[in-house]
């Protein structure tokens, strides 16, 4: 299944630092969510796009996960030719994942 059966997700930026979250659609979710959508599984399905870490927080009373993607906007939005340069589309790459069916 993909991720995007069980969460959605939103991004942010901050110089060449994307933001990810990812946020279960429904709470009983977010053990198998955790256990599956690791900062190592996020780092090798983004590889083409993330040059750095890739830390995840964990917010479990909310029901969702933020990952920090470093080195990841090309240099940054004022820096990049890229035609996503915010990474807002890095949301849906990455809900594309391939998890396992609870």
């Amino acid at each position: 299944m993909k991720l995007r059966d069980l969460a959605h997700s939103r991004t942010g930026d901050k110089g060449n630092t994307l933001n990810v979250s990812v946020i279960c659609r429904d709470p009983h979710a977010y053990a198998h969510v955790l256990a599956h959508v690791t900062p190592e599984r996020v780092k090798a399905h983004l590889a083409d796009l993330v040059r750095g870490d890739v830390v995840r927080y964990e917010l479990p009373l909310i029901g969702a996960l933020n990952f920090v993607l470093r080195e990841a906007l090309g240099g940054g939005v004022t820096r990049s030719l890229a035609l996503d340069a915010h990474g807002k589309s890095v949301s849906s790459a990455l809900l594309d994942l391939d998890i396992p069916a609870p």
